[in-house]
């Protein structure tokens, strides 16, 4: 749990372009995991073979620590300069709790997307509204999962 939990902060820090996937990737992990813990112990009380499950079981524990590392050095180790697209915000999305998220839902750059969703601050999500045009600051990042730097007016 502290794995996955450290994967959301990490995710706030460099926030990726596809971050929705990469949140849900990162809850589809943590519940296989969680449900097979609960499968190994099930089994291990009725003094079934557990032990090949228990190799994956502890091969999945690492994994979200370092799915948390990579997206870390993705955004702090990537030193190229930042590409600038010009957008139109067509939406807004805020969620509240312990890792407050708010989003500017804005009309796409890339083919085969129609909106993105870019993650920004307090500041950012009150400051611009529908039909603004913004510039939004994208890097590539080091092992290729793009990532936004910033928002800002133009």
């Amino acid at each position: 749990m502290l794995g996955a939990l450290a994967f959301v902060a990490a995710s706030v820090r460099y926030p990726p372009l596809e971050l929705d996937g990469i949140l849900i990737f990162s809850g589809v992990l943590f519940f296989s995991t969680l449900g097979l813990a609960i499968w190994v112990e099930r089994r291990a009380l009725r003094h079934a073979e557990v032990e090949a499950l228990k190799r994956v079981y502890y091969g999945l524990i690492p994994l979200p620590w370092l799915l948390s590392i990579l997206l870390l050095a993705n955004g702090a180790l990537d030193r190229a300069p930042p590409q600038i697209e010009e957008v139109r915000v067509v939406g807004k999305f805020a969620m509240a709790g312990a890792l407050p998220s708010r989003r500017l839902v804005v009309v796409s750059w890339r083919e085969g997307h129609r909106v993105e969703r870019i993650q920004v601050s307090r500041g950012d999500y009150y400051r611009y509204g529908p039909g603004d045009v913004v510039d939004v600051k994208v890097e590539d990042g080091l092992v290729g999962i793009p990532w936004v730097v910033g928002v800002s007016s133009r």
